[in-house]
């Protein structure tokens, strides 16, 4: 596992852009497995700017995204087809054909995640897969408790990532109670991985993650196990880590 230390969001945002347009330059059609939420914004923000300089281009790439809300479908302002296509995709090259999102949509779950499942492994795999991580560990919507084991799946959103998408919507009971998510799985399977984190209340989920027990109540703690793990976190998320004398 590498991990590197960020000032702060810019720096974290660059850091990571850096390795993902080096994976898009060495492989010109790489697979990307791509996640939402605010963590990687800063980062699909850089990428931009690198395109628009001219120094990357995006027309091979293929991408799978992590996980999208059960219900909800791309005109959707809280899908996250839509946030994938405002945050990153219509302002870069990229064929319309190479996007693959679970379809919110499709109510019959196990025919979708096979569905999703099919598409990943026609791809040939992921070449780099992005996440983020949430307070509780979780990466996707692989919450605590979730088997390593599991390919994509219908997961059922705890109390805790419920409150911290809230601020997404209208109110709580808009948030949507399931969302499709690659499993660890799917995740584990991906050739290389990065993590970005950022902030004092990630702090925690880093420490357990990277320097705690591997076990299904701490989700991201499976990472430990990949052999090509990179993670980028500003200072803020690298708090506890530092604090244990570890950094």
């Amino acid at each position: 596992m590498r991990i590197y230390r960020a000032e702060n969001y810019q720096a974290l945002s660059r850091k990571a852009a850096n390795i993902i347009s080096a994976q898009v330059i060495i492989k010109p059609d790489c697979v990307l497995g791509l996640a939402t939420g605010s963590s990687p914004i800063g980062t699909y923000r850089q990428l931009i700017d690198w395109y628009h300089k001219g120094d990357l281009d995006f027309a091979e790439v293929r991408t799978v995204n992590l996980d999208e809300y059960v219900g909800l479908g791309p005109e959707s302002a809280q899908s996250y087809v839509y946030f994938m296509h405002h945050h990153f995709f219509d302002a870069i090259n990229i064929k319309p054909a190479n996007i693959h999102i679970p379809n919110g949509l499709n109510h019959d779950a196990q025919a979708e995640c096979a569905r999703y499942d099919a598409v990943i492994d026609s791809l040939g795999g992921i070449d780099l897969q992005l996440l983020g991580i949430g307070r509780n560990g979780h990466i996707g919507f692989n919450e605590p408790g979730v088997a390593f084991e599991k390919f994509t799946h219908c997961v059922n959103l705890t109390a805790s990532t419920i409150e911290a998408n809230q601020r997404f919507f209208n109110s709580p009971d808009e948030v949507p109670r399931q969302a499709y998510t690659m499993g660890i799985c799917s995740i584990m399977h991906a050739r290389k991985i990065l993590l970005v984190a950022s902030g004092a209340d990630k702090a925690q989920a880093v420490y357990n993650s990277f320097f705690g027990p591997v076990t299904p109540n701490v989700p991201a703690s499976v990472l430990q196990l990949h052999q090509d793990v990179t993670l980028v976190a500003d200072e803020e998320a690298l708090a506890q880590v530092k604090a244990h004398g570890l950094l």
